[in-house]
C-alpha cells in the first residue's frame, strides 16, 4: 500500500503544481497588476523546480516498482506503454518551451514594470506557455485516465 500511496502522492505534486500554475497564471494576467504579475510569474517557475520533480521521481519510481511487482509488460503496446511514451513527451514540451517561455515571460514582465504595460513579447511568450500548457496539462489527464481504466 506504501507505493500506491506514494504513487498518489507523485500524481497529485505534478498535476497539482501544473494546474494551480496556470490558474495563478491565468488570474495574473487578468488582474493587470503588472508587480503581482511579476511576482506570480517568478513563483510559478519556481513551483515547478519545487514540486514537479519530485513529482516526476516518484510517479517513475513507484510506477515503475508497482508495474514490475503486478507484472506489467513495457515490452508491447498497452495502456502502459502509450501512458510513458505520453509522459515523456510531456517531458520534453515542458522541457523544450515552457521552461524557455517561463524565463521569457520573467525578463519581459521585469520590462513590463519599467514600462508600465506589457511587452508584446510577454505576450507572445504567455501565449506560448497557454498553448503548450494546455496540452501539457491535457496528456497528463489521458495518462491519469489510462492508469485508472486500463483500458488495452
Amino acid at each position: 500500500m506504501w507505493l500506491v500511496f506514494l504513487h498518489v502522492l507523485g500524481v497529485v505534486l505534478f498535476l497539482g503544481n501544473i494546474i494551480t500554475a496556470a490558474f495563478w497564471k491565468i488570474r495574473a494576467e487578468i488582474g493587470k497588476d503588472l508587480p503581482y504579475l511579476h511576482r506570480i510569474t517568478k513563483n510559478v517557475m519556481a513551483a515547478d523546480y519545487v514540486f514537479t520533480p519530485p513529482g516526476i521521481v516518484l510517479l517513475l519510481a513507484t510506477g515503475g516498482a508497482l508495474a514490475a511487482r503486478n507484472g506489467y509488460s513495457l515490452a508491447e503496446l498497452n495502456w502502459l506503454t502509450v501512458s510513458l511514451g505520453l509522459f515523456v513527451i510531456t517531458g520534453l514540451l515542458w522541457l523544450a518551451v515552457l521552461i524557455p517561455s517561463q524565463r521569457q515571460m520573467i525578463r519581459e514582465s521585469a520590462q513590463s514594470l519599467q514600462l508600465g504595460r506589457l511587452t508584446p513579447e510577454y505576450r507572445r511568450a504567455s501565449r506560448r506557455w497557454d498553448v503548450v500548457g494546455t496540452v501539457t496539462v491535457l496528456i497528463p489527464l489521458l495518462i491519469l485516465f489510462f492508469m485508472v481504466i486500463k483500458p488495452f
